[in-house]
């Protein structure tokens, strides 16, 4: 589904939930915070925005209680944050005040066979911090009929001596690739201007590549260079096959092939990924009605997901409205 993140209001309410319960501390030491302000000093970055924006991604991912995300290396550290304040909510606000009476009642629901093996997995990893238990519970409770998904987070929290899990906390799910570099070999982004657009021309594209910088070793044809400095060798481990990159690997090291030479597979590689999407998205381009249906479409569903888990962050709360 597709839809516009200002039509669904839960993320912003759950944002400013979240940021009453998030240190200070927790936001300064994300990565991606203090490499921003070294980057673009030009600009005016002393604000809760900037400070704030990775824990508005982690509402993001908590509204809907993702359990994979799917993020670039440089993100690892804001799905690092979402799992932290997953977890200090859950420790929070997962405890209702009659949790252990609602738990053994689920317990009961188990089946006198599973009840029996529950209570001394729980035992065992509680009082000998046995974490082979702990798995073993957790299959169990996941393969049961009989329990709501209340009751088995409830049971979750149970096991390991916490709480009902409201809000769980995810992984990030990396590609072989978890980084697409920019034309200047920075991660690529909007902010520093080095990005290619999923639409862009085609002749935009090549002149884009053609002149994107080299190992800085290689002032003449006849200099050898180090693929490790070059921010198009970064490009060719994203597009290009193994002989490919030997080819390239050994031309750039003996001044056998000039940059030009090394940027031509990657040129070609780029407009034959971007042709079918542009071909595709002309589609949508002259149909702006189709759009319109498909997000309006995509924010209902959003909405329909984020309001059951709004109302589950209330109740924990203790917000009545």
């Amino acid at each position: 589904k597709i839809f516009v993140q200002s039509q669904v209001p839960e993320h912003a309410e759950l944002h400013v939930l979240l940021s009453m319960i998030t240190p200070l501390g927790w936001l300064e030491r994300v990565p991606s915070y203090k490499d921003q302000q070294e980057k673009l000093k030009e600009r005016d970055l002393a604000t809760y925005g900037f400070l704030g924006y990775p824990l508005l991604q982690s509402a993001d991912i908590l509204v809907y209680k993702a359990g994979l995300v799917p993020v670039g290396e440089d993100q690892v550290a804001h799905v690092e944050l979402t799992r932290e304040v997953a977890r200090r909510f859950n420790h929070l606000f997962g405890r209702e005040p009659d949790f252990e009476q609602r738990a053994e009642q689920a317990i009961k629901k188990l089946g006198k066979k599973n009840i029996k093996l529950y209570k001394s997995l729980r035992v065992r990893y509680q009082e000998q911090g046995d974490h082979e238990a702990i798995e073993v519970a957790r299959a169990l409770l996941e393969g049961n009929q009989n329990i709501t998904i209340g009751e088995r987070e409830r049971l979750y929290g149970y096991l390991e001596g916490t709480g009902r899990i409201i809000l769980p906390e995810p992984d990030a799910l990396l590609t072989p690739a978890s980084k697409m570099p920019g034309l200047d070999g920075q991660k690529m982004s909007k902010s520093y201007g080095n990005t290619i657009g999923l639409r862009e021309d085609p002749d935009s594209i090549e002149k884009k590549l053609r002149t994107m910088p080299t190992d800085p070793a290689r002032v003449r044809r006849t200099d050898p260079g180090d693929p490790n400095k070059c921010p198009v060798w970064q490009l060719h481990q994203i597009y290009s096959d193994e002989s490919t990159c030997t080819w390239v690997k050994e031309g750039c090291t003996t001044a056998g092939i000039g940059c030009l030479d090394c940027k031509q597979p990657i040129i070609d590689a780029v407009l034959t990924e971007l042709a079918p999407i542009r071909e595709q998205a002309q589609v949508f381009v002259e149909d702006h009605d189709a759009v319109r249906a498909i997000i309006q479409e995509g924010c209902a569903a959003a909405r329909d997901v984020a309001r059951d888990t709004l109302e589950e962050v209330r109740q924990a709360i203790g917000l009545r409205f």
